[in-house]
């Protein structure tokens, strides 16, 4: 059942979120052996949310769609009292002190906080790999990768053990994660949906958004959580739209550019194949199909693995192992302390991506690459720009290829990166992005399609998204 569903049985008494919390809490005790998604099951917390959602659904005061509704929340997203590890051993044993502005309007709402959900070390990674607490597992088939980094708020959905899950999207570790598993997943416009209480990543780069089984629960989801917080300098203010309800408009009339840049050699003929029904099956709901380029494309991978780098390089100088998480206990002095610290601290990827990050900003290096890199950003934001002049949204694929297997790509960053190919532009622009299933390979594999907006345009994308969804 969608949250509208339960929020009327909810109301009506049909059911309570004690006894709809229990059952999701059973089914997480019987699959997340499996699947590995859960880091954190918060059983007494929940249990305790549950009975306030009840109390105030009685009382008929501050109810809201997402009262008594179970979410799981990706453990780089602070929560007080609650550890919050990223998933790595520097701050395997770190408790907040507060909750995150998204954190706190779920509670507010009256949501009910499940636990938290496994992912890359610090968001850095494409397949979910990168974990202290091991690989998370596609519900499809266990032997392949939920995506990443938000690979255990994807599978999580996809293993019907949430109703809503939160991630975040740095170069497509939302929509990335959700076409692998089948499920609905968003990235806001940077500037949405506010960062405070995130732990950062690559700060201009980072966005939080909703992961959810179907297009109107994702929208419900990201209505609750949007909005200016002026705890977030870039947090911006603008009116947040009633997403689900708009949703519903037809698309006639709508222009939709497909960037011919996003079918390239090498990518999977079955997912190209479905990529091109769903836009055929647009196109019968009365959507202008137009060809568009982004002549720009070719250099994002390189202009996003030059920019997020550095900014993780100057974000996670921070861990130092003192002033909280992971501090080694066989330092000589504090120089010994600091490489000690981090290198137990940090896992692979995480290191070798901070010293990507720390030569490119090195003296001698800055103009050559991270100034570059930038100015490389500002003109794939100005092919959006142009792109955008003439069509209302743009639909490419979410991925060039289906999940692939547990450690088939590990030991090659290269291809690895290569995953996120059709995502990384979005978050050089700034832009919103959705990604829906639209088929299946041969073998059963989910494949996903993205749906690109205009900055702060995420009404088109969920009516879009939407209308597909009703008829696909």
């Amino acid at each position: 059942m969608d949250i509208n569903e339960l929020h009327k049985k909810l109301k009506s008494g049909e059911t309570t979120a004690t006894a709809l919390t229990r059952s999701y809490l059973d089914k997480i005790k019987v699959t997340n052996g499996k699947i590995n998604s859960f880091v954190l099951v918060c059983e007494e917390e929940a249990m305790k949310e549950a009975g306030l959602a009840d109390e105030r659904i009685r009382s008929g005061k501050g109810i809201t769609k997402l009262t008594g509704i179970p979410i799981g929340l990706k453990d780089l997203l602070c929560t007080k009292g609650i550890r919050t590890t990223c998933a790595s051993k520097i701050l395997e044993n770190f408790v907040p002190s507060y909750d995150a502005t998204v954190v706190r309007k779920l509670k507010d709402a009256g949501a009910v906080i499940l636990g938290k959900l496994n992912m890359d070390q610090f968001a850095m990674g494409s397949s979910n790999e990168h974990s202290i607490f091991g690989p998370v597992k596609n519900p499809h088939d266990e032997t392949r990768i939920p995506g990443g980094s938000s690979g255990g708020s994807a599978a999580a959905i996809a293993a019907g053990q949430c109703i809503a899950t939160l991630g975040t999207d740095t170069g497509g570790s939302i929509r990335q994660p959700a076409a692998m598993c089948g499920v609905v997943g968003v990235k806001p416009s940077y500037g949405r949906v506010s960062r405070y209480g995130l732990v950062a990543f690559a700060s201009s780069l980072d966005q939080i958004g909703p992961f959810a089984a179907n297009v109107t629960d994702a929208a419900i989801v990201l209505e609750a959580i949007a909005g200016h917080d002026p705890k977030d300098s870039t947090s911006l203010k603008k009116p947040v739209p009633n997403y689900a309800e708009l949703a519903k408009k037809d698309i006639k009339g709508l222009k939709l550019g497909i960037p011919k840049e996003y079918f390239i050699k090498g990518m999977d003929a079955e997912v190209e194949a479905s990529v091109n029904q769903a836009i055929d099956e647009l196109k019968k709901l009365g959507a202008e199909i137009l060809p568009i380029t982004l002549p720009y494309t070719h250099s994002a991978l390189a202009c996003y693995y030059i920019i997020a780098p550095a900014e993780c390089s100057a974000n996670l100088a921070r861990f130092d192992g003192i002033r909280y998480g992971h501090s080694s206990k066989n330092a000589k002095d504090i120089k010994d302390l600091y490489e000690r610290s981090r290198t137990e601290g940090f896992g692979d990827e995480v290191l070798l991506r901070i010293m990507i990050g720390t030569y490119v900003l090195s003296s001698g290096y800055y103009d050559a690459y991270y100034k570059k890199a930038q100015c490389v950003r500002t003109l794939i934001k100005k092919d959006f720009d142009n792109a955008f002049a003439g069509v209302d949204a743009i639909v490419t694929p979410t991925t060039p290829s289906a999940a692939f297997k547990i450690g088939e790509k590990i030991d090659d960053p290269l291809q690895m990166y290569l995953s996120d190919v059709f995502t990384v532009p979005v978050n050089l622009a700034g832009l919103p992005a959705i990604s829906l299933p639209c088929g299946k390979t041969k073998t059963g594999l989910p494949i996903g399609l993205q749906v690109i907006g205009k900055h702060f345009d995420e009404e088109t994308i969920f009516r879009i998204a939407y209308n597909y969804e009703q008829h696909s």
